[in-house]
């Protein structure tokens, strides 16, 4: 298990806010879309209740150009 193993949806939604990141819209089916109004980024994240899939987190993280050491310790 990597350093980005185990965070669930509600976890990665908190520390993208602390980015600066709000909701934007539902997208299809059980994704939404999180947008930074200052850069105009836009993410899409799953809303699933098991943890999201390491790869996944990476990702989402490298399209919001958030750094893996500063999300973890956000």
């Amino acid at each position: 298990m990597g350093r980005l193993s185990g965070f669930k949806y509600r976890d990665v939604t908190r520390k993208l806010k602390t980015f600066g990141f709000v909701f934007d819209r539902q997208a299809a089916g059980s994704h939404e879309i999180w947008r930074q109004p200052e850069s105009g980024r836009k993410v899409t994240i799953p809303n699933h209740a098991k943890p999201l899939p390491e790869g996944t987190l990476r990702a989402i993280l490298r399209e919001a150009e958030i750094d893996v050491n500063a999300f973890l310790n956000a």
